[in-house]
């Protein structure tokens, strides 16, 4: 499996968007505050938590006796220019020319 392959598996459930929502109002959480914030058990959380770090959207960190959670938007943003930005760019170029050319005539 190729790197995006792991982020579109980690970005397909709905629980893993989730997560990283979480993460990403606020960083550094543990399981704790994760878990309690889903109608599951831990085990299913960790499992979740495995799947984006595998991805490389998670980084765990050890401080002290807790386990703290960090985003890392790099895979998406890499995700983004790979496969977003290259199919936005002529639309969006399209409009701001047309933008341009009804100004021109006003």
């Amino acid at each position: 499996m190729t790197d995006d392959d792991l982020v579109f598996k980690a970005l397909a459930d709905p629980t893993r968007r989730f997560l990283l929502d979480r993460l990403f109002e606020r960083d550094g959480r543990t399981l704790t505050e994760l878990e309690s914030e889903l109608e599951m058990s831990r085990f299913g959380v960790m499992k979740h938590l495995r799947v984006l770090e595998d991805a490389g959207l998670v980084v765990a960190r050890r401080k002290g006796r807790e386990k703290l959670h960090f985003l890392n938007p790099v895979p998406i943003r890499l995700i983004h220019d790979r496969w977003i930005d290259k199919y936005t760019e002529r639309r969006v170029s399209a409009l701001a020319n047309l933008k341009s050319e009804l100004e021109k005539q006003a």
